[in-house]
Protein backbone atom coordinates (compact mmCIF):
# COMPACT_ATOMS: atom_id res chain seq x y z
CA UNK A 1 0.00 0.00 0.00
CA UNK A 2 1.43 3.45 -0.63
CA UNK A 3 2.38 5.45 2.10
CA UNK A 4 -0.46 8.64 2.72
CA UNK A 5 2.38 11.31 3.49
CA UNK A 6 4.07 10.23 0.17
CA UNK A 7 1.03 10.74 -1.37
CA UNK A 8 -0.35 13.87 -0.01
CA UNK A 9 3.56 15.50 -0.79
CA UNK A 10 2.98 14.26 -4.36
CA UNK A 11 -0.55 16.17 -4.46
CA UNK A 12 0.79 18.79 -3.23
CA UNK A 13 3.70 18.98 -5.39
CA UNK A 14 0.97 18.74 -8.59
CA UNK A 15 -0.22 21.54 -7.25
CA UNK A 16 2.04 24.22 -7.61
CA UNK A 17 2.02 24.44 -11.70
CA UNK A 18 -1.96 25.78 -12.02
CA UNK A 19 -2.49 29.57 -10.99
CA UNK A 20 -6.37 29.26 -10.25
CA UNK A 21 -8.84 31.64 -11.00
CA UNK A 22 -10.33 33.64 -8.18
CA UNK A 23 -8.67 31.62 -6.01
CA UNK A 24 -6.36 32.62 -2.57
CA UNK A 25 -4.26 29.87 -4.53
CA UNK A 26 -1.59 30.14 -0.86
CA UNK A 27 -4.62 29.49 1.21
CA UNK A 28 -5.77 26.51 -0.98
CA UNK A 29 -2.96 24.64 -1.84
CA UNK A 30 -2.34 24.34 1.89
CA UNK A 31 -5.30 22.82 2.36
CA UNK A 32 -6.98 21.85 -1.02
CA UNK A 33 -10.92 20.92 -1.68
CA UNK A 34 -10.30 18.47 -4.87
CA UNK A 35 -13.22 17.16 -6.85
CA UNK A 36 -12.65 13.97 -8.93
CA UNK A 37 -15.98 12.62 -9.81
CA UNK A 38 -19.93 13.59 -10.43
CA UNK A 39 -23.08 12.52 -11.04
CA UNK A 40 -26.95 13.38 -10.17
CA UNK A 41 -26.85 15.34 -7.40
CA UNK A 42 -23.43 14.59 -5.82
CA UNK A 43 -19.74 15.18 -6.52
CA UNK A 44 -17.14 12.96 -4.48
CA UNK A 45 -13.84 14.71 -3.67
CA UNK A 46 -10.50 12.50 -4.25
CA UNK A 47 -11.08 10.22 -1.28
CA UNK A 48 -14.66 9.22 -2.49
CA UNK A 49 -16.46 11.46 0.06
CA UNK A 50 -20.08 12.72 -1.56
CA UNK A 51 -20.54 16.02 -1.37
CA UNK A 52 -24.06 17.75 -2.24
CA UNK A 53 -24.11 19.90 -4.99
CA UNK A 54 -25.72 23.17 -3.90
CA UNK A 55 -24.44 25.31 -6.42
CA UNK A 56 -24.95 23.18 -9.69
CA UNK A 57 -21.18 23.48 -10.08
CA UNK A 58 -21.16 27.30 -10.97
CA UNK A 59 -24.41 28.12 -11.50
CA UNK A 60 -23.64 25.79 -14.31
CA UNK A 61 -25.25 22.22 -14.48
CA UNK A 62 -28.68 22.76 -14.18
CA UNK A 63 -29.45 19.16 -15.16
CA UNK A 64 -27.83 17.57 -13.10
CA UNK A 65 -23.85 15.92 -13.25
CA UNK A 66 -23.09 12.93 -15.76
CA UNK A 67 -25.80 13.00 -17.91
CA UNK A 68 -25.58 9.90 -20.37
CA UNK A 69 -27.41 12.16 -23.19
CA UNK A 70 -24.57 15.16 -23.23
CA UNK A 71 -21.63 12.78 -22.91
CA UNK A 72 -23.47 10.25 -25.68
CA UNK A 73 -23.83 13.08 -27.81
CA UNK A 74 -20.06 14.59 -27.27
CA UNK A 75 -18.56 11.37 -28.05
CA UNK A 76 -20.54 11.18 -31.22
CA UNK A 77 -19.60 14.27 -32.55
CA UNK A 78 -15.88 14.37 -31.74
CA UNK A 79 -16.23 11.25 -33.48
CA UNK A 80 -17.70 12.27 -36.49
CA UNK A 81 -16.02 16.01 -36.65
CA UNK A 82 -14.01 17.55 -33.86
CA UNK A 83 -13.41 20.98 -35.10
CA UNK A 84 -14.90 23.00 -38.04
CA UNK A 85 -13.70 26.65 -38.27
CA UNK A 86 -16.54 29.45 -38.35
CA UNK A 87 -14.83 32.01 -40.51
CA UNK A 88 -16.44 32.27 -43.65
CA UNK A 89 -17.46 28.37 -42.96
CA UNK A 90 -19.89 26.33 -41.11
CA UNK A 91 -21.31 23.33 -39.68
CA UNK A 92 -25.02 22.08 -39.48
CA UNK A 93 -25.35 21.66 -35.04
CA UNK A 94 -24.74 25.96 -35.01
CA UNK A 95 -27.85 26.67 -37.16
CA UNK A 96 -29.71 23.73 -35.54
CA UNK A 97 -28.53 25.14 -32.29
CA UNK A 98 -29.53 28.56 -33.15
CA UNK A 99 -32.85 27.22 -33.77
CA UNK A 100 -33.53 25.75 -30.93
CA UNK A 101 -32.23 28.78 -29.32
CA UNK A 102 -34.98 30.83 -31.40
CA UNK A 103 -38.12 28.69 -30.57
CA UNK A 104 -37.14 29.10 -26.51
CA UNK A 105 -36.28 32.45 -26.59
CA UNK A 106 -38.39 35.61 -25.74
CA UNK A 107 -40.59 36.84 -28.74
CA UNK A 108 -38.60 38.83 -31.33
CA UNK A 109 -34.86 37.25 -30.16
CA UNK A 110 -34.27 34.57 -32.89
CA UNK A 111 -30.70 35.27 -33.85
CA UNK A 112 -28.19 33.87 -31.89
CA UNK A 113 -23.98 34.54 -31.85
CA UNK A 114 -22.03 32.00 -30.61
CA UNK A 115 -18.98 32.50 -28.09
CA UNK A 116 -17.39 30.83 -25.51
CA UNK A 117 -18.29 31.97 -21.85
CA UNK A 118 -20.34 34.47 -20.45
CA UNK A 119 -17.38 36.92 -20.28
CA UNK A 120 -17.42 37.00 -24.07
CA UNK A 121 -20.79 37.08 -24.25
CA UNK A 122 -21.38 40.27 -22.86
CA UNK A 123 -17.98 41.62 -24.85
CA UNK A 124 -20.17 40.51 -27.74
CA UNK A 125 -23.56 42.06 -26.75
CA UNK A 126 -21.27 45.79 -26.63
CA UNK A 127 -19.97 45.30 -30.01
CA UNK A 128 -23.21 44.24 -31.64
CA UNK A 129 -24.46 47.02 -29.90
CA UNK A 130 -22.32 49.91 -31.09
CA UNK A 131 -22.64 47.98 -34.76
CA UNK A 132 -26.16 48.24 -34.82
CA UNK A 133 -26.26 52.08 -34.04
CA UNK A 134 -23.49 52.86 -36.29
CA UNK A 135 -25.70 50.30 -39.26
CA UNK A 136 -28.73 52.81 -38.20
CA UNK A 137 -27.07 56.32 -38.46
CA UNK A 138 -26.36 56.98 -34.90
CA UNK A 139 -22.95 56.40 -34.74
CA UNK A 140 -22.69 59.07 -32.10
CA UNK A 141 -24.26 56.21 -29.57
CA UNK A 142 -21.26 55.01 -27.96
CA UNK A 143 -21.21 55.35 -24.05
CA UNK A 144 -22.81 52.24 -22.34
CA UNK A 145 -25.06 52.21 -18.71
CA UNK A 146 -24.49 49.03 -16.88
CA UNK A 147 -25.31 48.99 -12.57
CA UNK A 148 -23.90 48.90 -9.22
CA UNK A 149 -22.56 45.25 -8.05
CA UNK A 150 -23.51 44.15 -11.69
CA UNK A 151 -21.21 41.37 -13.01
CA UNK A 152 -20.44 41.12 -16.21
CA UNK A 153 -17.76 38.77 -16.43
CA UNK A 154 -13.59 39.63 -16.53
CA UNK A 155 -13.30 40.93 -20.43
CA UNK A 156 -12.54 44.59 -20.21
CA UNK A 157 -15.96 45.33 -21.77
CA UNK A 158 -17.57 43.43 -19.16
CA UNK A 159 -15.60 44.73 -16.22
CA UNK A 160 -16.02 48.70 -17.45
CA UNK A 161 -19.82 47.94 -17.47
CA UNK A 162 -19.84 45.87 -14.09
CA UNK A 163 -19.91 47.30 -10.91
CA UNK A 164 -18.08 44.85 -8.82
CA UNK A 165 -15.64 47.29 -6.69
CA UNK A 166 -12.84 44.70 -6.77
CA UNK A 167 -12.91 43.96 -10.33
CA UNK A 168 -12.87 47.50 -11.12
CA UNK A 169 -10.06 48.76 -8.45
CA UNK A 170 -7.85 46.43 -10.36
CA UNK A 171 -8.12 47.20 -13.39
CA UNK A 172 -9.05 51.04 -12.99
CA UNK A 173 -6.75 52.54 -15.47
CA UNK A 174 -7.52 50.43 -18.41
CA UNK A 175 -11.66 50.38 -18.33
CA UNK A 176 -13.76 51.40 -21.44
CA UNK A 177 -14.10 55.34 -21.20
CA UNK A 178 -18.15 56.09 -21.61
CA UNK A 179 -19.62 53.74 -18.56
CA UNK A 180 -21.74 55.29 -16.14
CA UNK A 181 -23.98 53.10 -13.71
CA UNK A 182 -27.66 53.16 -12.17
CA UNK A 183 -27.56 52.38 -8.61
CA UNK A 184 -28.23 49.06 -7.49
CA UNK A 185 -31.26 47.62 -6.28
CA UNK A 186 -30.00 46.32 -2.56
CA UNK A 187 -32.17 48.04 0.19
CA UNK A 188 -31.88 45.24 3.36
CA UNK A 189 -33.12 48.23 4.99
CA UNK A 190 -36.48 48.18 3.56
CA UNK A 191 -36.80 45.16 2.24
CA UNK A 192 -34.68 42.81 4.83
CA UNK A 193 -35.73 38.94 4.31
CA UNK A 194 -38.25 39.90 1.00
CA UNK A 195 -39.83 36.37 -0.17
CA UNK A 196 -39.39 37.03 -3.70
CA UNK A 197 -38.98 40.49 -5.62
CA UNK A 198 -39.16 43.17 -3.21
CA UNK A 199 -42.17 45.08 -3.46
CA UNK A 200 -40.60 48.69 -3.24
CA UNK A 201 -37.57 49.88 -4.95
CA UNK A 202 -39.07 50.52 -8.55
CA UNK A 203 -37.86 53.95 -8.38
CA UNK A 204 -34.53 53.67 -8.90
CA UNK A 205 -34.89 52.95 -12.35
CA UNK A 206 -35.76 56.27 -12.66
CA UNK A 207 -31.84 57.33 -12.25
CA UNK A 208 -31.34 56.09 -15.50
CA UNK A 209 -33.48 59.83 -17.12
CA UNK A 210 -31.40 61.31 -15.23
CA UNK A 211 -28.09 59.89 -16.76
CA UNK A 212 -29.61 60.35 -20.09
CA UNK A 213 -30.18 64.13 -19.47
CA UNK A 214 -26.78 64.47 -18.31
CA UNK A 215 -25.46 62.55 -21.49
CA UNK A 216 -27.45 62.74 -23.81
CA UNK A 217 -29.82 59.83 -25.57
CA UNK A 218 -28.24 60.42 -28.71
CA UNK A 219 -24.87 59.65 -27.01
CA UNK A 220 -25.62 56.00 -25.38
CA UNK A 221 -25.73 52.67 -26.88
CA UNK A 222 -27.19 50.17 -24.36
CA UNK A 223 -27.99 49.52 -20.88
CA UNK A 224 -26.68 46.37 -19.56
CA UNK A 225 -28.16 44.55 -16.40
CA UNK A 226 -28.70 41.13 -14.75
CA UNK A 227 -32.37 40.60 -14.36
CA UNK A 228 -30.79 38.93 -10.81
CA UNK A 229 -27.57 39.60 -9.48
CA UNK A 230 -26.51 37.03 -9.05
CA UNK A 231 -22.51 36.75 -8.05
CA UNK A 232 -22.75 39.68 -6.33
CA UNK A 233 -24.90 37.72 -3.92
CA UNK A 234 -28.89 36.95 -5.42
CA UNK A 235 -30.21 40.65 -5.37
CA UNK A 236 -34.00 41.01 -7.06
CA UNK A 237 -35.05 43.54 -9.28
CA UNK A 238 -37.93 45.12 -7.23
CA UNK A 239 -41.48 44.65 -8.82
CA UNK A 240 -41.69 46.63 -11.74
CA UNK A 241 -38.36 47.84 -11.72
CA UNK A 242 -37.15 45.62 -15.09
CA UNK A 243 -40.23 47.55 -16.87
CA UNK A 244 -39.66 50.88 -16.25
CA UNK A 245 -36.01 50.06 -17.72
CA UNK A 246 -37.49 48.93 -20.45
CA UNK A 247 -40.02 51.99 -20.99
CA UNK A 248 -36.67 54.21 -20.50
CA UNK A 249 -35.14 52.41 -23.04
CA UNK A 250 -37.33 52.60 -25.96
CA UNK A 251 -38.61 56.33 -25.29
CA UNK A 252 -35.27 56.82 -25.95
CA UNK A 253 -33.50 54.50 -28.33
CA UNK A 254 -31.13 53.10 -26.00
CA UNK A 255 -30.75 49.34 -26.35
CA UNK A 256 -31.24 47.29 -23.11
CA UNK A 257 -29.15 44.01 -22.83
CA UNK A 258 -30.40 41.60 -20.24
CA UNK A 259 -27.27 39.57 -18.76
CA UNK A 260 -28.74 36.21 -17.78
CA UNK A 261 -25.42 33.71 -18.04
CA UNK A 262 -27.00 33.06 -14.58
CA UNK A 263 -30.41 33.27 -14.69
CA UNK A 264 -31.15 31.80 -18.68
CA UNK A 265 -32.76 28.21 -18.54
CA UNK A 266 -34.67 27.54 -15.63
CA UNK A 267 -32.70 28.74 -12.55
CA UNK A 268 -35.83 30.92 -11.93
CA UNK A 269 -38.61 28.87 -13.38
CA UNK A 270 -38.40 29.96 -17.30
CA UNK A 271 -36.45 29.99 -19.69
CA UNK A 272 -35.32 33.13 -19.25
CA UNK A 273 -35.74 35.55 -16.41
CA UNK A 274 -37.31 38.01 -18.90
CA UNK A 275 -39.76 35.68 -19.59
CA UNK A 276 -40.44 34.93 -15.77
CA UNK A 277 -40.83 38.57 -15.21
CA UNK A 278 -42.48 39.81 -18.42
CA UNK A 279 -39.69 42.08 -19.85
CA UNK A 280 -38.44 41.51 -23.63
CA UNK A 281 -34.70 43.21 -24.16
CA UNK A 282 -33.17 43.87 -27.51
CA UNK A 283 -30.46 41.09 -26.18
CA UNK A 284 -29.82 38.77 -23.75
CA UNK A 285 -26.62 36.85 -22.92
CA UNK A 286 -25.65 33.29 -21.92
CA UNK A 287 -23.70 30.61 -20.94
CA UNK A 288 -23.08 28.37 -18.26
CA UNK A 289 -26.18 26.53 -18.11
CA UNK A 290 -26.53 26.68 -22.07
CA UNK A 291 -24.89 23.31 -22.25
CA UNK A 292 -24.87 22.19 -18.56
CA UNK A 293 -21.67 23.36 -18.04
CA UNK A 294 -19.95 20.39 -20.09
CA UNK A 295 -17.93 22.28 -22.64
CA UNK A 296 -17.03 26.00 -22.33
CA UNK A 297 -19.93 27.90 -24.59
CA UNK A 298 -21.96 31.02 -24.83
CA UNK A 299 -24.42 32.90 -26.93
CA UNK A 300 -26.05 36.50 -27.53
CA UNK A 301 -29.70 36.09 -28.22
CA UNK A 302 -30.09 39.15 -30.56
CA UNK A 303 -33.40 40.73 -31.78
CA UNK A 304 -34.69 40.91 -35.44
CA UNK A 305 -34.70 44.17 -35.82
CA UNK A 306 -30.94 45.04 -34.84
CA UNK A 307 -29.73 41.58 -36.53
CA UNK A 308 -31.91 43.08 -40.21
CA UNK A 309 -30.24 46.41 -39.61
CA UNK A 310 -26.62 45.51 -39.48
CA UNK A 311 -27.67 43.58 -42.94
CA UNK A 312 -28.30 46.57 -45.03
CA UNK A 313 -24.84 46.75 -46.25
CA UNK A 314 -23.08 45.66 -49.50
CA UNK A 315 -23.93 41.42 -49.44
CA UNK A 316 -20.17 40.96 -49.85
CA UNK A 317 -19.15 43.42 -46.77
CA UNK A 318 -18.75 40.96 -43.22
CA UNK A 319 -21.12 43.14 -40.99
CA UNK A 320 -19.84 42.23 -37.69
CA UNK A 321 -16.20 42.53 -37.20
CA UNK A 322 -15.89 40.26 -34.04
CA UNK A 323 -15.70 36.59 -33.64
CA UNK A 324 -13.87 33.50 -32.04
CA UNK A 325 -12.12 30.45 -33.17
CA UNK A 326 -14.54 28.51 -31.53
CA UNK A 327 -18.02 30.02 -32.19
CA UNK A 328 -20.53 27.62 -32.62
CA UNK A 329 -18.08 24.51 -31.84
CA UNK A 330 -19.47 21.67 -33.16
CA UNK A 331 -18.83 19.44 -29.29
CA UNK A 332 -19.93 22.34 -27.22
CA UNK A 333 -23.10 22.64 -29.83
CA UNK A 334 -23.82 18.95 -29.60
CA UNK A 335 -23.61 19.33 -25.69
CA UNK A 336 -25.85 21.98 -26.07
CA UNK A 337 -28.79 20.55 -28.52
CA UNK A 338 -28.39 17.08 -26.01
CA UNK A 339 -29.04 19.58 -22.87
CA UNK A 340 -32.02 21.26 -24.35
CA UNK A 341 -33.47 18.04 -25.36
CA UNK A 342 -33.09 16.97 -21.20
CA UNK A 343 -34.51 20.65 -20.03
CA UNK A 344 -37.79 19.94 -22.46
CA UNK A 345 -38.03 16.01 -21.92
CA UNK A 346 -38.14 16.33 -18.43
CA UNK A 347 -39.65 19.50 -18.21
CA UNK A 348 -36.73 20.88 -15.44
CA UNK A 349 -38.03 24.63 -16.06
CA UNK A 350 -41.44 24.00 -14.55
CA UNK A 351 -39.77 21.82 -11.76
CA UNK A 352 -38.17 24.91 -10.74
CA UNK A 353 -41.83 26.33 -10.38
CA UNK A 354 -43.08 23.45 -8.57
CA UNK A 355 -39.89 23.40 -5.93
CA UNK A 356 -39.81 27.19 -5.46
CA UNK A 357 -42.31 27.55 -2.45
CA UNK A 358 -40.60 24.28 -0.63
CA UNK A 359 -36.96 25.96 -1.27
CA UNK A 360 -38.29 29.73 0.19
CA UNK A 361 -39.20 27.97 3.03
CA UNK A 362 -36.74 26.38 3.95
CA UNK A 363 -34.23 28.76 3.25
CA UNK A 364 -36.09 31.52 4.87
CA UNK A 365 -36.23 28.97 7.97
CA UNK A 366 -32.22 30.17 8.24
CA UNK A 367 -33.92 33.45 9.59
CA UNK A 368 -33.05 34.17 13.16
CA UNK A 369 -29.88 32.39 13.16
CA UNK A 370 -26.86 33.85 14.28
CA UNK A 371 -25.66 36.74 12.54
CA UNK A 372 -28.03 36.40 9.61
CA UNK A 373 -28.69 39.66 8.22
CA UNK A 374 -30.91 39.16 5.11
CA UNK A 375 -32.47 36.24 2.92
CA UNK A 376 -33.19 36.53 -0.54
CA UNK A 377 -34.57 33.71 -2.98
CA UNK A 378 -36.37 33.55 -6.31
CA UNK A 379 -36.50 30.30 -8.18
CA UNK A 380 -33.95 28.00 -7.07
CA UNK A 381 -31.40 30.33 -6.14
CA UNK A 382 -30.99 31.73 -2.26
CA UNK A 383 -29.00 34.12 -0.65
CA UNK A 384 -27.84 34.01 2.75
CA UNK A 385 -26.43 37.03 3.88
CA UNK A 386 -24.40 37.50 7.43
CA UNK A 387 -22.72 40.35 9.55
CA UNK A 388 -19.51 40.61 8.61
CA UNK A 389 -16.67 38.84 11.69
CA UNK A 390 -14.51 41.06 13.34
CA UNK A 391 -12.52 39.07 11.79
CA UNK A 392 -12.55 41.15 8.55
CA UNK A 393 -14.96 41.24 5.91
CA UNK A 394 -15.52 37.85 3.90
CA UNK A 395 -14.22 35.93 6.89
CA UNK A 396 -17.56 34.24 8.37
CA UNK A 397 -18.80 33.42 4.63
CA UNK A 398 -15.52 31.90 4.22
CA UNK A 399 -15.48 29.59 7.30
CA UNK A 400 -19.53 29.23 6.48
CA UNK A 401 -18.28 28.03 3.10
CA UNK A 402 -15.04 25.79 4.68
CA UNK A 403 -17.63 24.16 7.39
CA UNK A 404 -20.55 23.23 4.92
CA UNK A 405 -17.98 21.67 2.60
CA UNK A 406 -15.98 19.40 5.16
CA UNK A 407 -20.07 18.27 6.23
CA UNK A 408 -20.30 17.47 2.91
CA UNK A 409 -22.06 20.22 0.96
CA UNK A 410 -21.18 22.25 -1.45
CA UNK A 411 -22.32 25.86 -1.06
CA UNK A 412 -20.65 29.43 -2.35
CA UNK A 413 -19.29 32.38 -0.64
CA UNK A 414 -19.08 35.95 -1.88
CA UNK A 415 -18.05 37.72 0.97
CA UNK A 416 -20.04 37.40 3.54
CA UNK A 417 -23.07 35.46 1.41
CA UNK A 418 -23.90 31.91 0.84
CA UNK A 419 -25.11 31.72 -2.32
CA UNK A 420 -26.95 28.57 -3.01
CA UNK A 421 -28.56 27.38 -6.71
CA UNK A 422 -28.84 23.82 -6.59
CA UNK A 423 -29.37 21.30 -10.20
CA UNK A 424 -33.00 21.35 -11.30
CA UNK A 425 -32.97 17.80 -10.57
CA UNK A 426 -33.09 18.65 -6.51
CA UNK A 427 -35.56 16.78 -4.51
CA UNK A 428 -37.05 18.27 -1.49
CA UNK A 429 -35.07 15.67 0.94
CA UNK A 430 -31.42 17.19 -0.94
CA UNK A 431 -33.09 20.34 -0.25
CA UNK A 432 -33.68 20.16 3.58
CA UNK A 433 -29.65 18.70 3.41
CA UNK A 434 -28.55 21.96 2.21
CA UNK A 435 -30.25 24.08 4.53
CA UNK A 436 -30.04 21.67 7.44
CA UNK A 437 -26.03 21.91 6.84
CA UNK A 438 -25.83 25.45 6.10
CA UNK A 439 -27.88 25.54 9.47
CA UNK A 440 -25.71 23.64 11.25
CA UNK A 441 -22.69 25.52 9.92
CA UNK A 442 -23.55 29.14 10.56
CA UNK A 443 -24.06 28.03 14.47
CA UNK A 444 -20.56 26.61 14.20
CA UNK A 445 -18.83 29.46 12.79
CA UNK A 446 -20.86 32.24 14.72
Amino acid sequence: MADPQMHNQSDAQSLEHYWMPFTANRQFKSSPRMLAHAEGMYYKDVAGRPILDGTAGLWCCNAGHGRKEISEAVSKQIHEMDYAPSFQMGHPLAFELAERLAQISPKGLNKAFFTNSGSESVDSALKIALTYHRANGEATRTRFIGRELGYHGVGFGGISVGGIGNNRKTFNQQLLQGVDHLPHTLDMKGNAFCRGMPKTGAEKAEVLEQLVALHGAENIAAVIVEPMSGSAGVILPPEGYLQKLREITKKHGILLIFDEVITAFGRVGDAFASQRWGVVPDMITTAKALNNGAIPMGAVLVDDNIYDTCMQGPENAIELFHGYTYSGHPVAAAAALATLNIYENEKLFDRTKELEGYFEDAVHSLKGLPNVIDIRNTGLVGGIQFAPSEKGVGKRGFGIFEHCFEAGTLVRATGDIIAISPPLIVDKQQIDQIVNTLSDAIKAVG
